[in-house]
């Protein structure tokens, strides 16, 4: 289920999420089959610790993979992936649900990856959801900065 302050978000917005069965979403292959897009248009929230303690979360096109070099020359700090217990305790979502709308205290990166579709989805908050949202939506909403991160870009 949707939190209410992610629908909030949302609502302020104008945008209207795609909600299916509890569960179904999980993974970026179950999302765009769910959805009927192309796995890059997923966009892929992933919450990182950097060796200096500070989590950040970094949103990428879901068929794309980090590059831990442009990571580290971005933030100054090798990076790891976040835990499941730390993700929830950060953001207050799970893994397969993690949503870049509402989280607060976390410096959020957006992609350029993402810039390559004309619409992308991130989860809403749960493993069950989708928001339709253009690439510069998403950096205006999230307060997001732009970067380079995927490997081989």
């Amino acid at each position: 289920m949707i939190p209410d302050t992610i629908m909030n978000i949302l609502q302020e917005h104008g945008l209207e999420p795609l909600v299916f069965e509890p569960g179904s979403t999980p993974t970026v292959a179950d999302a765009a089959r769910m959805i009927g897009v192309q796995e890059g248009q997923i966009a892929k929230s992933i919450l990182m610790r950097g060796k200096d303690g500070i989590f950040r979360m970094f949103v990428i096109a879901g068929d794309k993979k980090i590059s831990s070099g442009k990571l580290k020359k971005l933030t100054g700090v090798k990076q790891s992936m976040a835990s499941a217990d730390d993700t929830l305790a950060a953001t207050g979502f799970s893994p397969g649900g993690v949503c870049p709308f509402g989280t607060e205290g976390i410096e959020i990166f957006i992609d350029d990856s993402l810039a390559d579709y004309d619409v992308v989805y991130p989860a809403a908050g749960d493993d069950a959801s989708g928001v339709p949202v253009t690439w510069k939506q998403l950096l205006e909403i999230t307060g997001g900065n732009r970067c380079d991160i995927i490997t081989g870009s």
